[in-house]
């Protein structure tokens, strides 16, 4: 089950928000209406699976409870280390020991078929979470919880479980055991939901379909340098509106519920750096490495040497997490490359000509670009077709490039223009002339309202018949 199925919206949901309306001023009852509607949003993608994430917190939760009850420094380290490691050898089972057998099996030349196993939707952010909690209550910075089927909410919250955003413990442990509703919180978190959701159905599904079209095998074996060139855009731009998409309506319906989650974009594609891509990039998992994984090993703080070491652990687990697949692994090191030259070499920060700068955003650009062809391809033979298509191997521009761009010579613009700041911008600027036009404050009030409701009346639409809808993320 997706956010963007007509079952979810139509039924899932619908049945959720009755339930919560009834348990209105009762938190707890709240709660295990929220745990009871995530448990079963979880087993649609494979009951099974519903073992492994009740498993998983039942070890972060007496490990927490180990270590919070536990004064010997050692001890607690022991405690910590031996209930991150078993977390991380089931996310490596189920996440990387196919591919792990598979490349042995290639590398020795072996008679033998890897194993199949079913990757477990989500595992790589409740995880994460998870880890993350347990990490805390080792720094101190929350207390273990006590009560199992709490942590169990916390991990299993269907607003964001499955692709996010991270959400850490600490953030949400005070609003989980109190929280009140207010007319805002539902406005605001329906409003989320409704963009997020039109991102979806409106733009990122078509995006996806023109790039799945371009850049196929069958594509890529006559394709222009254009053609290939305009399947990369509407991937970055598929990518981008798709995964801040599923963010937006996650924390929409976690809004709605009272419970405020981090954001996990801000317009990355308006970036200034490299470095400043990843600030605004997934902001859930940047952090996230930063802070239990990059400082815990040292960050900055032991020479440039070991910087340097510890950025590539981090960009190389980067890649990764993203996928068990050898394009990821580069991806992340591509991206550890670009870092280090950024930090140590190029400085970009010391621009002072605006040309200069300009010049370097268009730079990055195109290093994001180039980064998502590359994240693309997990078949490392048709990412070479597609470079060597790119670098004009089959021409510069055909007739059917010319079509497709022609046919989506309104689309595209539209599509650019959903991925940069411009709808808040448009905001500012109608709250500025509201305060010098006091006559726009009631038009602005009622086009808050409606429109929502026009999106949510879109989206249903374009999705009813529509079988392109995957939520990109999901794999990950």
């Amino acid at each position: 089950m997706v956010f963007s199925s007509l079952f979810f919206i139509a039924v899932f949901l619908v049945l959720c928000a009755g339930a919560l309306f009834l348990a209105r001023g009762n938190v707890k009852k709240q709660n295990i209406i929220l745990l009871g509607f995530s448990l079963v949003f979880y087993a649609w993608g494979g009951p099974l699976f519903l073992l492994l994430l009740g498993g998983m917190t039942l070890i972060s939760y007496v490990g927490a409870l180990l270590i919070d009850s536990t004064e010997d420094k050692f001890y607690r380290k022991l405690e910590l280390f031996m209930t991150v490691a078993l977390m991380l050898l089931l996310l490596g089972f189920f996440k990387y020991a196919g591919w792990t057998a598979q490349n042995i099996i290639t590398l020795f030349g072996l008679d033998q078929t890897p194993p199949k196993i079913l990757l477990p939707i989500g595992i790589s952010f409740y995880t994460f979470q998870l880890l993350s909690y347990v990490a805390d209550v080792y720094r101190g910075q929350v207390e273990a919880q006590k009560k199992f089927w709490m942590l169990l909410l916390y991990a299993a919250l269907f607003h964001q479980c499955i692709a996010g955003p991270i959400v850490r413990y600490s953030d949400v442990e005070a609003q989980l055991k109190d929280r009140t509703i207010t007319k805002e919180d539902l406005s605001v978190g329906i409003s989320r939901f409704a963009t997020g959701l039109a991102k979806k159905a409106l733009l990122a599904n078509l995006c996806g379909e023109i790039a799945s079209s371009l850049l196929s095998k069958t594509s890529l074996e006559s394709a222009a340098a254009g053609s290939v060139f305009l399947g990369g855009l509407f991937y970055m731009f598929q990518i981008y509106l798709d995964f801040s998409a599923y963010s937006d309506m996650a924390i929409g319906m976690g809004r709605a519920c009272g419970l405020r989650y981090v954001e996990n974009f801000n317009y990355p594609y308006i970036a200034s750096s490299v470095t400043d891509f990843w600030r605004r990039w997934h902001i859930s998992l940047s952090t996230f490495f930063r802070d239990y994984v990059y400082i815990p090993l040292g960050g900055n703080r032991k020479g440039k040497g070991r910087q340097i070491f510890n950025l590539f652990v981090v960009w190389a687990l980067t890649g990764l997490w993203h996928g068990a697949a050898w394009n990821y692994l580069f991806w992340g090191l591509y991206y550890f490359a670009f870092l280090v030259l950024e930090k140590f070499v190029i400085k970009p920060e010391r621009f002072q000509n605006t040309a200069l700068k300009i010049l370097y955003r268009v730079g990055v650009f195109f290093v994001i670009f180039f980064g998502w062809i590359l994240f693309y391809f997990e078949d490392l033979s048709l990412l070479g077709l597609a470079m060597k298509d790119l670098f004009f191997a089959n021409g510069i521009w055909d007739y059917s490039t010319t079509l497709v761009f022609k046919n989506n010579l309104f689309f595209l613009p539209v599509a650019a223009l959903a991925c940069l700041p411009v709808i808040p911008a448009c905001k500012k600027l109608w709250q500025k002339l509201s305060q010098k036009i006091p006559a726009l404050v009631p038009v602005g009030a009622a086009l808050d309202m409606v429109t929502p409701l026009v999106l949510l009346i879109l989206s249903v639409i374009f999705l009813v018949g529509n079988t392109y809808n995957p939520f990109l993320y999901f794999q990950f």
